[in-house]
């Protein structure tokens, strides 16, 4: 018989403190520089796109919180030059890693599931459509969506915002599959290009085994999050594509590479949770007393906070993104940033960036009920966003009627 499972017990806080120690979110901000972007990109393994501009893309706004408003700079080397990054469906379309590319080959090379034989039925038919597509690129040039012709035969069945649009499903799938990448932008559309072209000759690109697929998954998961239980690491990096996890965290606790721990002041403190052994360092340091919080704004995808529900049972905080909720429903705004406060998300905020007069409009600042208004959170919260005004190139900053009346007086 084996020998019971034994579990470390933390609290908390050590938990939460643990998830920004790992996603470089206490103490000092890493080098604003192509090092520190490397340090952060390892550690979070992708960065959500979102197309929404309110303040600022999502990626830049989270690389921002860690960072700084300097970091961004060398983005475009990592990932347009160097090609250490490319642009693929991790649990939503993001920038990954170039390293993790036999990961994500194993989800290129299962597309189309078999619960989407619809796309299949489609994709055979339109062979066409395909052939001429990467005929076109074959030709080394990286092309827009509308160079290419709508040779399809049969349409895209949609009544959605896909009706009529064969060329684009068409792409979407084959870079679903692999077989085309996206080899850069121009004015926010996508240039296409073949994988030869798109990734530096000396990329691994054979894929992994699945059960390997999912170990290296779940363990970059791990590092990610600090604890986890196997909810949290379905939801993180490669949403729903964890088989075999019940079985993978077994090895990797078997083997050394992860413990179980219980959670305590959880809302079940019985379920377990798991850290990763690379780190165990950090939780000691923070069991002893040596952590240090810092003040960050959140995008609302931020990969801190990107799984609601892990976000409620930890941080005891409810987050919705009110883009998606009719104005007159909105308790908030439409766009809004978590904001982090030592080890606590403390409130959000509703920045507006007016670029036709270079202003930082600031709708509202809203703080948790068990929050105190403080002149030292103030100062805090203020601070983080004249820094959001550098990132974006705002000259100037102003405060809507939505804010804290203690606050009033120091907001200028």
């Amino acid at each position: 018989m084996p020998a019971p499972q034994q579990y470390l017990t933390i609290s908390r806080a050590d938990a939460r403190r643990l998830a920004l120690t790992r996603q470089h979110l206490s103490a000092a901000r890493p080098p604003a520089d192509a090092v520190g972007l490397r340090t952060v990109l390892r550690s979070l393994r992708y960065l959500q796109l979102d197309p929404v501009g309110v303040v600022a893309p999502s990626h830049e706004l989270v690389l921002w919180s860690r960072l700084g408003p300097r970091a961004g700079a060398h983005l475009p080397t990592l990932w347009w030059q160097e090609r250490w990054l490319f642009e693929y469906w991790a649990h939503a379309a993001a920038v990954v890693l170039t390293e993790d590319y036999p990961i994500h080959r194993v989800s290129m090379d299962g597309y189309p599931p078999k619960n989407l034989s619809l796309t299949k039925t489609w994709m055979d038919a339109n062979d066409q459509l395909c052939t001429h597509i990467l005929h076109r690129l074959s030709e080394g040039a990286p092309l827009p969506t509308d160079a290419f012709e709508d040779r399809a035969v049969m349409d895209w069945p949609s009544t959605g915002w896909t009706a009529g649009r064969n060329v684009e499903r068409m792409l979407t799938f084959l870079w679903l599959q692999g077989r085309i990448m996206v080899a850069g932008r121009a004015a926010g559309q996508r240039l296409w290009g073949l994988p030869d072209a798109c990734l530096p000759a000396e990329a691994d690109r054979a894929a992994l085994a699945p059960r390997e697929m999912v170990t290296a998954a779940t363990e970059h998961t791990l590092r990610a999050l600090g604890a986890a239980r196997p909810l949290d690491i379905r939801q993180y990096f490669l949403r729903g594509k964890y088989d075999g996890l019940p079985e993978v965290l077994r090895s990797l606790t078997q083997e050394g590479r992860a413990v179980a721990v219980k959670v305590e002041d959880t809302p079940s403190a019985a379920e377990t949770w798991y850290v990763h052994t690379d780190a165990l360092a950090d939780l000691e340091a923070i069991r002893a007393g040596d952590w240090q919080g810092r003040t960050a704004l959140l995008s609302p995808f931020d990969n801190l906070i990107n799984d609601r529900r892990l976000t409620e049972r930890l941080w005891g905080f409810a987050f919705r993104n009110e883009m998606y909720v009719p104005k007159a429903k909105r308790e908030y705004g439409y766009y809004l940033l978590p904001i982090l406060h030592g080890d606590r998300l403390v409130g959000r905020t509703s920045p507006r960036f007016d670029r036709s007069r270079g202003v930082l409009v600031i709708e509202g600042l809203y703080l948790e009920a068990d929050i105190k208004p403080t002149a030292e959170l103030c100062r805090a919260v203020v601070a983080q966003l004249a820094d959001l005004a550098t990132l974006v190139g705002a000259r100037g900053i102003e405060y809507g009627d939505r804010v804290p009346d203690r606050w009033r007086p120091l907001l200028g």
